[in-house]
């Protein structure tokens, strides 16, 4: 049962990466947000699909984050489930195409790198929802930030 909190933890394996796991666990669910839209190209924007994907990644990710804690100890590197909600996160409600996606997930690091805003103070929270709260809220920023920009881009245009 710990390789399958491994693989979640690690969002299939994408924890692993030698180099930045965030944000190559970022990355991968933003491809897959990608080939989503590929396959649906009729999609008018990230909505209840993607949420309750989302809501099932994070009751996971907390989950098998809490079950791994004891090895891998309280917040590794190599968890980057909450890299993928936080991103999902970014673009939810918002219009489905690639520049969405691709500024959600350059809003979506900027935040979770930085961590403004109260973002570190979620860390304080225990077990694995400590470690997805973080970049629940960074997601949160960076979709709020999108929203602003589209406005500015509309009403500036």
């Amino acid at each position: 049962m710990k390789s399958v909190h491994k693989f979640i933890a690690t969002f299939f394996g994408t924890g692993y990466a030698p180099l930045a796991p965030g944000t190559a666990g970022a990355i991968l669910a933003a491809l897959f947000l990608m080939l989503w839209l590929y396959l649906n190209p009729e999609m008018g924007a990230f909505g209840i699909p993607l949420l309750i994907i989302t809501v099932i990644v994070t009751i996971l990710g907390a989950y098998s984050t809490d079950q791994l804690a004891e090895e891998w100890g309280k917040d590794p590197s190599r968890v980057v489930a909450d890299e993928a909600i936080g991103m999902w996160i970014s673009v939810l409600f918002l219009p489905a195409n690639i520049y969405i996606i691709l500024w959600g997930l350059l809003l979506f690091r900027i935040f979770d790198i930085w961590k403004p805003l109260g973002i570190r103070k979620m860390e304080s929270i225990p077990g694995g929802w400590g470690v997805m709260m973080d970049d629940v809220l960074a997601g949160v920023y960076a979709n709020i930030s999108l929203r602003v920009g589209m406005m500015a881009y509309v009403y500036l245009g």
